[in-house]
């Protein structure tokens, strides 16, 4: 299913240009953070004690560039800076985690290539409240025929701007828990995001330890913490369980058809 940022003399045309993504930011965060639920230097701080250090345009390409990896009019001649321990979760009907560390998520980037695609329709957006990167994309597979995939997908980061989590949902109604009018970019302290209950993710470094005691705790108190951590233990061996598991019609849930 679908996955230092590229000249735009090369990027694909995208759904909105950077001056509109960046006018479309949401509203500022509250500066003011609690000392106690976010002290300083903790490294297992959770995402919302994350603040944007970078310009709003440094989210928006490298989200940008995540795509271009996936879209086949656009060489693979760099990467995004993801963090070492970068982690990709997609909820069903795609595979959960499909990609855990820096060096796998770069195969997979390889890996696509021999199924070429294109990514249209971006419109990627800043956010003064992280996750700093969300986007709305359409993936068209030759392997099926030129269809379209809607996907929502957001991004977090750490303070030098390496993306350190990854997430994605189906955009179907039925996929994605939000309102698409009152709530289009998930905006609500509600939404279910698995990237707002992992420790670790609004520290300096981005950076998670999946047997660490923070996750541990969490994972006792989140069944889709303890999932994450199952799956980080085993990365190769549970993708594999849920690809054999999602049934020959995942692609068509998924992408509507």
């Amino acid at each position: 299913m679908p996955r230092p940022p590229l000249s735009s003399s090369t990027r694909p045309a995208v759904g909105l240009s950077l001056g509109a993504a960046l006018a479309g930011c949401g509203a500022p965060a509250d500066p003011a953070k609690d000392p106690v639920d976010c002290p300083a230097g903790d490294p297992e701080a959770m995402l919302r004690c994350s603040a944007p250090v970078l310009a709003p345009e440094v989210y928006v390409e490298a989200a940008l560039a995540y795509f271009d990896t996936m879209d086949s009019r656009v060489p693979l001649e760099t990467f995004p800076a993801y963090s070492p321990l970068v982690v990709r979760w997609e909820w069903p009907p795609w595979l959960k985690l499909t990609g855990y560390t820096r060096e796998t998520i770069e195969a997979s980037d390889r890996l696509l290539r021999a199924y070429p695609s294109i990514v249209e329709d971006r419109d990627c957006r800043a956010f003064d409240v992280a996750p700093f990167a969300r986007c709305r994309v359409s993936f068209e597979y030759a392997d099926h025929d030129g269809l379209g995939c809607p996907i929502y997908e957001e991004f977090a980061f750490n303070e030098v701007g390496e993306i350190t989590w990854i997430e994605a949902w189906s955009d179907q109604p039925e996929l994605l828990p939000l309102h698409p009018s009152a709530d289009p970019w998930a905006e609500d302290p509600a939404f279910p995001r698995l990237a707002a209950r992992v420790p670790g993710l609004g520290s300096a470094s981005g950076l998670i330890d999946p047997t660490g005691a923070a996750m541990q705790a969490a994972a006792e108190a989140d069944p889709d913490v303890a999932d994450l951590v199952t799956r980080m233990a085993d990365f190769a061996g549970t993708w594999a369980d849920e690809a054999a598991a999602a049934g020959d019609d995942y692609w068509a849930r998924g992408c509507g058809w």
